[in-house]
């Protein structure tokens, strides 16, 4: 994992293999930053970009207000799998 930058990479091992509610199914970290992108209107980043697959690029270098709306969103879009 990276040092000392702005970012988190939450892991998503779990949510792989579930299905949004548009009917894809999430196999990669690639779909699932497509998806909240496609969902929710929340950009991160594969961590694949940076060899950290099953991973999600979050940069925190932002106001609050901007992360917990985006935290919201987030949650919102991995209740919605199934």
């Amino acid at each position: 994992m990276p040092e000392g930058a702005f970012y988190v990479y939450p892991n998503i091992a779990g949510l792989l293999g579930q299905t949004s509610p548009n009917g894809k199914t999430i196999e990669t970290d690639d779909d699932f930053v497509s998806y909240l992108l496609e969902s929710q209107g929340v950009a991160t980043v594969q961590g694949s970009a940076f060899g950290l697959s099953p991973h999600f690029r979050i940069s925190y270098a932002t106001g609050t207000d901007v992360l917990e709306d985006a935290m919201e969103r987030i949650t919102k879009a991995c209740a919605a799998l199934s």
